[in-house]
């Protein structure tokens, strides 16, 4: 319990502190592992283990996709402004 409270702890602090779209998506990845670790535990401590460990297999694939997607996204941000600053991304016109 105190592994998933450190995770969640963790990437808020990454969330809310970082300016940086790399520490960003970093500090989501660290919130749904904690998340994962919280559905693995609450499947264990209810009996249904496998239950909660396929779901967790689920959830880390459609997290990795989009772990994907947003190093994709930080990678054009960087090459159109010339930085990682998430306060950048609002002069980036369509």
């Amino acid at each position: 319990m105190i592994a998933v409270l450190g995770l969640l702890a963790v990437g808020f602090y990454a969330l809310l502190a970082s300016r940086n779209l790399i520490k960003v998506v970093i500090g989501l990845q660290l919130l749904v592992k904690g998340a994962v670790l919280a559905l693995v535990l609450a499947g264990t401590a209810n009996g249904q283990l496998q239950v909660a460990q396929s779901l967790a297999v689920t959830v880390i694939v459609a997290d990795t996709i989009v772990a994907v997607i947003g190093m994709a996204l930080a990678v054009q941000v960087r090459r159109r402004t010339g930085s990682m600053d998430v306060k950048r991304l609002s002069t980036l016109r369509g």
